[in-house]
């Protein structure tokens, strides 16, 4: 099976745990456009969706499927969103297509994350994949120095705002051994916004698409 084929295998497979008159979480990225795409067959089972992303929110009512204001909405049964890579403890990298803060925000309001990948996303140890940073402008310089300083190798993700307004740096050369750690050490720095690991609001279950079919990882 093509990568593509295998997003759209474990899309369909996300659709079970869609409870009827539910309203889910809904994240952004190619395997999340499948997981929407399998969601409009089945939009009349759901109350609604709260989106991570622009992109995600316009596919979403382009299919007739209701957008929610996250402000109106307390809780949501669950959160189905792709991931850059994902370890063996459900400990994830995020933000390739730059939405990681409001991923984070729709993952903090959910009572599961489902995870939909292809089995190319998983590792042994975080860092093979480019670590996103959102910053503020005017904190760019100061963050990206700060990361030269615990080995990273950033970058500026030139000719990107985020929905946010913001900036995206790209960390390459970091081994994540400790990936909690290294969220809240990040995280706390003046002018981040976010980073993009995921290990607080780390997945539950991870729907992996392989060769001989759709493999179940519970954490």
């Amino acid at each position: 099976m093509t990568q593509d084929e295998l997003k759209a295998l474990v899309a369909k497979a996300a659709i079970d745990y869609v409870g009827t008159g539910t309203i889910i979480g809904v994240g952004t990225g190619s395997t999340v456009n499948h997981f929407i795409d399998a969601l409009a067959l089945v939009k009349d089972r759901i109350a609604g969706t709260v989106s991570s992303s622009i992109q995600s929110t316009e596919r979403l009512r382009a299919h007739g499927i209701p957008v929610l204001d996250a402000n109106e909405v307390e809780t949501l049964s669950v959160y189905i969103d792709g991931a850059d890579e994902i370890d063996h403890r459900g400990h994830m990298i995020k933000g390739g297509g730059a939405a990681l803060t409001r991923e984070k925000i729709v993952a903090d309001m959910a009572a599961q994350f489902v995870c939909i990948v292809d089995a190319s996303k998983q590792v042994d140890v975080l860092g093979r994949f480019p670590l996103p940073v959102e910053v503020i402008p005017m904190a760019r310089a100061q963050v990206a120095r700060r990361l030269r300083q615990l080995g990273g190798e950033p970058t500026w993700r030139e000719g990107v705002v985020t929905d946010n307004g913001n900036l995206i740096l790209d960390v390459r050369g970091l081994k994540i051994t400790d990936p909690l750690s290294m969220e809240q050490e990040i995280n706390q720095w003046p002018g981040v916004v976010t980073c993009g690991i995921f290990a607080r609001h780390k997945a539950g279950v991870c729907l992996m698409g392989t060769a001989q079919g759709v493999q179940t990882l519970r954490y």
